[in-house]
């Protein structure tokens, strides 16, 4: 039960809804619009607040789901819950159903780390949302709070009693945001990378 737990995160994490809510809406694909990437951020470039708000928050919930699932379905071992947890990134990133075209996981990755690192994940998410109000880089706010929930693990980890295995899941998804956001990275460093409200690519 515990390995079919990774697996239908993965599936969970696969349903895209900011390329479903484009089709609902305007008959589109957003991953040919804006950014070209399926998540909030374009979303909203594209469709508006509204619906960008519904799948910020529907993809988020994909990664609650997963941990939980992880959690429910292995007696509650939190090897398969962080497990479960990054399989749903994974499918949201490369979704079997849509051509594994898929967004970069922030929100999905922000759901799980809410369920494993809740005190963390709080703080660092803070800290993101400050930055993005200020700067208006939203690649720079996800960075931040991969980078920042991972580093406050590593030092709470003892205060939190958290399972060292955490850890270890939660470095593997900042490479990973990394990697998904290294056109953003560049483009930080050349400062030409979009703010919030312009149209070219800023981060989902």
């Amino acid at each position: 039960m515990a390995i079919a737990a990774v697996i239908l995160s993965y599936l969970i994490g696969a349903v895209s809804f900011s390329y479903l809510m484009g089709q609902l809406l305007k008959k589109l694909d957003i991953r040919d619009h804006g950014s070209g990437n399926a998540g909030a951020t374009n979303t909203l470039r594209v469709l508006g607040i509204g619906p960008a708000i519904a799948v910020l928050l529907l993809d988020t919930a994909k990664g609650i789901a997963a941990v939980w699932l992880g959690f429910s379905w292995s007696g509650g071992d939190p090897l398969f819950a962080a497990m479960a947890g990054t399989a749903a990134v994974i499918g949201h990133n490369w979704p079997v159903y849509f051509g594994f075209r898929g967004g970069k996981g922030v929100a999905t990755t922000i759901g799980v780390m809410a369920v494993l690192v809740f005190w963390p994940a709080l703080i660092a998410g803070t800290a993101a949302i400050i930055s993005i109000a200020v700067t208006r880089y939203v690649s720079l706010g996800s960075l931040l709070f991969m980078f920042g929930t991972t580093l406050l693990t590593a030092a709470l980890l003892p205060v939190f009693d958290y399972p060292p295995v955490y850890l270890y899941f939660l470095a593997g998804l900042t490479a990973l945001s990394i990697w998904r956001h290294r056109t953003n990275i560049k483009r930080l460093k050349d400062g030409t990378e979009s703010r919030l409200g312009q149209k070219a690519e800023s981060s989902s």
